[in-house]
């Protein structure tokens, strides 16, 4: 444990020594001669002198090194039965020619450009052929219904959208350009041109002002890399907050490269040439760090996976995929293995694939619950790692190091803070607690390199939003507590996001929806406990006076409506009537009372509540809710 207790002390007396010494891994066009400098706003901002580009530190300078013939990525896609793989230099030379064509639309750097794709190579090469001139991608999740990409587009003032004709699920098609062009109706913001990936499984005869891709790559003079400054924004990436409208959370390019890099040596342990999956999608940040840029700024190889293994019928599909690629460190989320046990709860399945290459396994997106973690423990003779982190920091706040001390994994426990970042515990008077003292899990300033930098669009709502609760502490929103030994365990999110099978999705977002219904006059969405997904929401609705309608059709209907107006990512499949919400005498919901009662957990009616019957009614809800809840 020395040289991790070394490299951790080291990172927090003197970061800047520290992360200058990281940065040295990673090829720059002009190395950063300072580290940590301060924006007006107080945030850390780090190695501002330097200059570098990230598709040419992940791919060019590979390719210049020797490793051209090398595999970068392997393409995986159970639904549609089709493979590929591209090797460094395949993907260097499409991401040149992408880049090129992005150009001849008049891209040039600190463009924005939204990509609205599925889990194809395609995706990959379009962030990689952004970073490449310098622009900054802002990619949506394929999950999202018009209305969400509509305000991620209106937010972001793309100048170009890249979408696909279609995207392939297990039971359906479905199709990407009537959804992209409904978004650009709905905005405000209207782009200047769209470039569309044709794929045989359902084909979209483009409109005016939109490209097909491949015409237009082939049509395009290969385009070099733009050096650009390290603290240049690489991308926006929109998470949801507490009060429903989306947060750009906005990520630099030299302290994000050298962060990436560092975590795959100390926290990942692997190697130029091994293979990585990270089964996520690209709209998410584990997919921007670890299927894209991650892997490849190390010389490994990622695998990328058209499929999700929750809702496939193979519960052997991770198996065969680490047979097939010889996997060396897997990450996912919970969600997924819970889903894997319930199907196959003996493990079966496992005997009938080799993977021994298999070192590690890790998982984070949302707490790994106990018995999932000793199931997989009992049939995995490797590192079980549950590993915490963010959004907004872009890598691991905490995991067990294996490429610096392994350490004895504890269910539970997130095990200890990378380096870099000064973990501390705060009671809610921002006094720091002492070990089994659950408090608010924060992190002291600076922030270490590869963290947000701000808000796209709102440079106060940084502050606003994580810095202002403990002055010189940021506030990760979760709560949580050391044990005696300095194991760290997050318990849970201490604001109103709720976490579904990995995904932060806001709360206050589908009360909006619901909300807007006529027959609605006020409502809640809480989390409930699920064995699946971890967390599922739950609407309590209040009708209007008068109302006289059929409960169970309203209750329908809402259900509907956020999935026409968020999408099928937010999971929402009940919505109960009730007849009162618990309430302060101020008038505001009470929902920690109601993730109290959903979660059948004693809580005590407080003074301030204004009718304690109220309760009542919520339990009996929530009483009506839960045999719903498990499925």
């Amino acid at each position: 444990m020395s040289r991790y207790h070394d490299a951790y002390r080291f990172s927090i007396k003197d970061p800047e020594a520290f992360w200058l010494e990281q940065a040295k891994r990673i090829p720059w066009f002009r190395a950063p001669t300072r580290a940590l400098d301060y924006d007006a706003e107080g945030h850390a901002r780090w190695f501002g002198d330097g200059e570098l580009n990230i598709c040419h530190a992940a791919l060019d300078h590979h390719v210049a090194q020797g490793r051209g013939e090398q595999i970068a990525i392997y393409w995986d896609s159970p639904v549609t039965a089709d493979r590929r793989r591209l090797s460094y230099r395949e993907m260097r030379d499409q991401v040149a020619r992408c880049a090129g064509a992005l150009r001849d639309l008049g891209i040039v750097p600190g463009d924005r450009v939204v990509i609205y794709m599925p889990m194809v190579p395609e995706a990959l090469i379009a962030m990689y052929a952004c970073a490449r001139l310098g622009a900054i991608h802002s990619v949506v999740f394929g999950g999202f219904a018009p209305r969400e990409l509509a305000a991620r587009i209106e937010d972001a003032a793309p100048r170009v959208v890249i979408t696909a004709s279609c995207g392939v699920e297990i039971d359906r098609i479905v199709a990407y350009p009537p959804m992209l062009r409904e978004a650009i109706e709905r905005s405000a913001h209207k782009p200047e041109a769209c470039l569309i990936v044709q794929r045989e499984h359902q084909r979209d005869a483009c409109q005016r002002g939109e490209h097909d891709w491949h015409s237009a790559l082939a049509a395009a003079t290969p385009a070099e890399c733009v050096p650009v400054r390290a603290t240049d924004p690489l991308y926006v990436l929109y998470t949801s907050g507490t009060t429903g409208r989306p947060k750009g959370v906005v990520r630099d390019t030299g302290g994000y490269a050298v962060a990436l890099h560092y975590s795959m040596e100390a926290i990942y342990d692997t190697a130029p040439g091994e293979v990585f999956f990270s089964a996520s999608d690209v709209g998410w940040v584990v997919g921007h760090s670890y299927i894209v840029y991650a892997p490849l700024l190390r010389g490994a190889t990622s695998v990328v996976y058209e499929g999700k293994p929750v809702r496939t019928p193979d519960a052997g599909a991770f198996w065969r995929l680490i047979d097939d690629y010889q996997v060396k460190c897997f990450f996912t989320a919970p969600t997924a293995f819970r889903a894997v046990k319930k199907a196959d709860p003996e493990a079966r399945l496992l005997a009938e694939h080799n993977i021994r290459s298999l070192r590690a396994l890790f998982l984070a997106g949302e707490r790994l619950d106990p018995p999932t973690y000793h199931w997989l423990k009992a049939h995995l003779s490797v590192p079980v790692v549950d590993h915490w982190w963010q959004t907004e920091t872009g890598w691991p706040i905490a995991a067990d190091p294996l490429g610096l001390s392994p350490m004895p994994t504890r269910a539970g426990s997130a095990t200890v803070p990378v380096p870099g970042y000064a973990v501390r515990i705060l009671d809610r008077h921002g006094e720091e607690v002492g070990p089994l003292t659950q408090g608010s899990v924060v992190i002291k300033q600076p922030l270490p390199p590869g963290c947000l930098v701000g808000i796209w669009g709102d440079p106060q709502r940084m502050r606003e939003a994580y810095m202002s609760t403990y002055p010189g502490y940021y506030t990760t929103g979760d709560s949580g507590y050391f044990d005696e030994d300095g194991y760290l365990f997050v318990m849970g999110r201490t604001d109103d996001v709720i976490n579904v099978a990995g995904h932060r999705l806001s709360t206050g977002e589908m009360e909006e929806v619901l909300g807007a219904h006529p027959a609605v006059a006020e409502c809640a969405v809480i989390g409930m406990q699920d064995a699946l997904k971890g967390q599922l929401p739950m609407g309590l609705v209040i009708p209007k006076d008068g109302f006289d309608g059929d409960e169970a059709a309203l209750e329908q209907e809402l259900v509907a409506l956020v999935r026409e107006r968020i999408g099928p990512v937010a999971c929402l499949k009940q919505v109960l009537v009730v007849d009162r919400l618990p309430k302060t005498r101020s008038g505001k919901i009470l929902r920690k009372a109601l993730r109290h009662i959903a979660d059948g957990e004693p809580f005590d009616v407080p003074a301030t509540i204004d009718d304690p019957t109220s309760l009542d009614d919520a339990r009996a809800a929530m009483g009506r809710a839960r045999p719903g809840a498990d499925s």
